[in-house]
């Protein structure tokens, strides 16, 4: 005799995703829009943790602390993890999404990006600005693009043998990871996301 079978409820998505890149990739549009998608809460390497007014940064056991709080909550979009927190972030990840884009993509819309906010005078990471002298300064976002891009991609492609059982995606094209946020579900927007600090 058959048993009445149940309606299959769909499984519940990942609640705490990891976006990694190299500088310039779009890891931080990426991350908005699936946190747009799906609902849930994002948070922002370079404003919740990095980088205070005046192009400061937090010390590191700060970062950590920052860190480790966003990591401990059931919900979270994140979109990065700098070196010195890195390890409290992916262990709690279950789904992490690395942007493997070629460098000379990830150049030019960084070179795009930067123009852009030198000259609207856009706001970053806390109300800093981009400047021009900041562009060609040793430690500009440009010069950083280049010292970091090999260690970035390198720890993005060993993501796969880190610990904790988070599914990884590796997009190397932008059409590719459009196509997937479009095929995502949509959820109601979450109206307040819980307080890491």
């Amino acid at each position: 005799m058959l048993g009445r079978m149940n309606s299959p409820t769909p499984a519940p998505g990942p609640s705490r995703v990891l976006f990694y890149g190299v500088t310039g990739s779009g890891k931080s549009s990426a991350a908005r829009a699936y946190a747009a998608r799906t609902g849930l809460p994002e948070y922002s390497a370079d404003d919740d943790i990095g980088w205070l007014p005046g192009w400061q940064q937090p010390g590191d056991d700060e970062q950590r602390e920052t860190a480790a709080r966003i990591a401990a909550l059931d919900e979270w979009v994140l979109d990065s993890a700098y070196g010195v927190w890195r390890d409290l972030i992916v262990p709690r990840a279950e789904l992490i999404v690395g942007l493997d884009y070629p460098r000379w993509l990830s150049l030019l819309r960084l070179v795009r990006r930067s123009i852009r906010r030198v000259v609207a005078k856009e706001e970053v990471c806390n109300g800093n600005r981009e400047t021009l002298r900041r562009l060609f300064a040793q430690d500009s976002i440009i010069a950083w693009h280049f010292r970091s891009f090999t260690r970035k991609r390198q720890v993005m492609r060993s993501l796969s043998n880190a610990d904790g059982s988070a599914e990884i995606l590796i997009f190397r094209r932008p059409r590719e990871l459009e196509a997937w946020l479009n095929g995502l579900p949509s959820a109601p927007a979450v109206e307040t996301r819980p307080q890491a600090r």
